[in-house]
């Protein structure tokens, strides 16, 4: 039984390939298995191979590929390119799955003509036969949702689109210093419909002017015929010469025009190009897809463009960096995999793909040292951090299994008690362990999780080459942790996760605040989590419970979105978890917890968006009550009314930028 089958022409090249490689490497990270069927498509007439990368994924053993006559079982089918089945195939897979979902890569038709490349009920009619009637159309976008739309208005659809996803990390490029006369450039396949008809609308947007340069990669020939010249300042880089990633690291714009009639299901490329930081210039019909992440205007407002914005290096760089962090908020991996749990494929732990399968500019180039036992904030850290710089995870042993589970390099650094010493003996120990590993690992940064013990202070004192940094908790009981405050003058910044139940917080950060960053609450939550309940479910987390009828099941972030209750600790990690996913819950406070659990609760409960018990027999209560389905729907509603982000990106950004600012030292001579 695999998790993941993937059917399509596996020859395609482009966006279609692209697609495919990105889901499966974002599968064979999160620990699923996958298999990839070939089906020839009648539009792929010659004879050709299968697409390079395609090829890596199996060499490299990503994915299996599936031999004609095997019978494939699988909890997911994803059917991709829907013009495979204009035809019967000559061979039917014999594939059982558990869902089976086409993802509409291409709409059926363009502007001219709604099923120009292929009519919507033959398509279905025929996957229906092969596949059975219990498939789900997942269009990719918008655009290609309002075609099936038309031409087939009683077709179900999912509420959200199947959209293309991919790794940042692989497109990170170290951006050049900005040239006096910018370079506007795109690449893609070679396809007439890939650019625009008109001459003069084509030279707008890729102009013939000294002010400008114009790189293009695959497809320039297009361009030249529909001229009928090559324009002086246009560079026609042939199609192989260099890779896609090579090649945006040398532009200053990403600019895309296309056919007028021409449809662009989503725009791979765009994608490609937000997430090696080369701002994009694009028509307003994109707005859908990339809202302000891209610049919209039309050919003739290109040139204006691209010089007022080569002008201003704020809002140049601004635009990059939103653009950025919107790819990987929005189409990141994670995207996928949550998706994935919503249809019951669940991970099973986190495999680090192979160093040496990693395209060269995504290896890192700087480290960081995560110290401490805050093992779930520095996963959500660390997974949004910039691809040159790794995370290295130092914790003890209750910490150590969760972050090496993650796919983290991983450090031991085990207590006192571990050890059988005292702690004064310990701090000596702590102090020699980190300066073990800053001279092995030699890191920009040092991010202290947790309180600055002795043997912090040790270590700080004798280590001055990183910038040391204090990922701060808040919410202490009132009266405790006071001692902590003086040692903050020791670090070079201090970062304080958000609180859900600030309003209620009453412990000493909140008069000791001067000078420190504070983010939304840090979670490992995917991106707007939606409910999908298929079962009584009831999660336990550090606490004991059971309610007659519900199912026990344990959950991971991505997997919060099908648990129906739960009944939970109110510990930072789980509060902020439960609320940001809108599981219905019962908090259990411990009022011996060195945060203020019992005041996170109370002022959950008085927000109305928990239940707070401050023992057995009144968590007991609460859940009976809310085993009544309409009792949870009020709290999960109350939820998504009061909900907060997630200042994991934010609070990986502010971490990237001290080891910026130590390189831009080191770069001077300054130690």
């Amino acid at each position: 039984m695999y998790d993941v089958a993937i059917l399509s022409d596996l020859r395609y090249p482009g966006g279609n390939s692209a697609s495919i490689v990105a889901e499966v490497r974002a599968q064979a990270a999160a620990g699923l298995t996958t298999v990839l069927i070939h089906v020839p498509s009648p539009h792929l007439r010659h004879a050709r191979p299968f697409e390079s990368r395609i090829v890596a994924c199996l060499r490299d053993g990503l994915a299996d590929l599936a031999d004609e006559g095997d019978e494939i079982a699988a909890k997911v089918l994803l059917i991709r390119q829907p013009r495979i089945f204009t035809e019967d195939p000559a061979v039917v897979p014999a594939v059982r799955a558990e869902h089976t979902i086409v993802v509409l890569n291409q709409p059926p038709g363009d502007e001219g003509d709604d099923q120009r490349w292929y009519v919507f009920g033959e398509v279905r009619e025929r996957v229906e036969r092969c596949f059975g009637p219990g498939v789900v159309w997942a269009p990719i976008s918008a655009r290609v949702r309002e075609n099936v739309q038309r031409v087939a208005p009683g077709t179900p659809l999912p509420d959200t689109d199947w959209h293309e996803i991919i790794d940042v990390a692989d497109w990170q490029v170290e951006r050049r210093p900005p040239t006096t006369v910018p370079v506007i450039g795109r690449h893609g396949r070679p396809d007439p419909v890939k650019w625009p008809r008109d001459p003069e609308e084509l030279l707008q947007a890729y102009p013939d002017s000294p002010d400008v340069r114009v790189r293009i990669l695959g497809g320039g020939e297009i361009g030249v015929r529909r001229l009928g010249r090559r324009p002086q300042g246009w560079e026609v880089v042939e199609f192989g010469a260099e890779s896609p990633r090579e090649f945006l690291g040398s532009l200053d714009f990403f600019v895309y025009f296309h056919d007028p009639e021409w449809v662009e299901a989503f725009g791979r490329t765009i994608l490609e190009a937000m997430a090696s930081g080369v701002p994009v210039i694009v028509g307003p019909h994109f707005r859908s897809i990339f809202a302000e992440a891209a610049v919209y205007t039309h050919p003739g407002g290109v040139l204006d463009l691209v010089q007022r914005l080569h002008r201003d290096r704020p809002a140049y760089d601004a635009l990059a960096a939103r653009a950025r962090a919107f790819v990987t908020e929005h189409f990141g991996s994670a995207s996928h995999i949550a998706r994935l749990a919503s249809l019951g494929v669940l991970t099973r732990g986190t495999a680090t793909l192979p160093r040496d399968r990693m395209p060269p500019s995504a290896r890192p180039t700087r480290r960081v040292l995560l110290v401490g036992d805050d093992i779930a904030r520095f996963r959500a850290v660390s997974r949004r951090l910039p691809a040159d710089i790794e995370a290295v995870v130092v914790a003890g042993s209750t910490g150590l299994p969760a972050a090496h589970a993650a796919g983290l390099l991983t450090e031991y650094l085990p207590s006192a008690a571990d050890l059988g010493v005292p702690e004064h003996r310990w701090t000596g120990f702590v102090r020699d362990r980190l300066r073990h590993l800053i001279e092995l690992y030699a890191p920009r940064a040092v991010l202290v999780g947790g309180v600055p013990h002795d043997g912090i202070v040790a270590a700080i004192e004798q280590n001055e080459g990183p910038r040391w940094l204090w990922l701060r908790p808040a919410m202490w009981r009132r009266g405790t942790g006071g001692e902590w405050a003086a040692r903050g003058a020791l670090f070079a910044g201090i970062l304080e996760p958000g609180e859900f139940a600030a309003g209620g917080d009453e412990g000493w950060t909140t008069t000791a605040r001067a000078g420190v960053s504070v983010v939304d609450p840090i979670t490992e939550l995917p991106r707007k989590p939606r409910r999908r309940l298929a079962e009584n479910t009831l999660l336990c987390r550090g606490v004991e419970a059971t309610l007659p009828g519900f199912t026990a099941v344990t959950a991971a972030p991505g997997e919060l979105a099908g648990v129906a209750l739960a009944v939970s600790r109110a510990d930072y990690t789980n509060f902020h978890e439960l609320l940001g996913a809108r599981v219905p819950t019962v908090f259990v406070p411990d009022p011996a917890a060195g945060d203020d659990e019992l005041a996170r609760a109370r002022f959950a409960a008085a927000a109305g968006v928990a239940v707070c018990a401050t023992d057995d027999d009144a968590a007991a209560q609460a859940l009976e009550k809310l085993s009544d389905p309409a009792a949870r729907e009020a709290l999960s509603r109350r939820c998504a009314e009061l909900s907060f982000g997630n200042g994991a990106g934010d609070a990986a950004a502010w971490l990237a930028g001290f080891c910026r600012e130590r390189s831009e030292v080191e770069n001077n001579g300054v130690r």
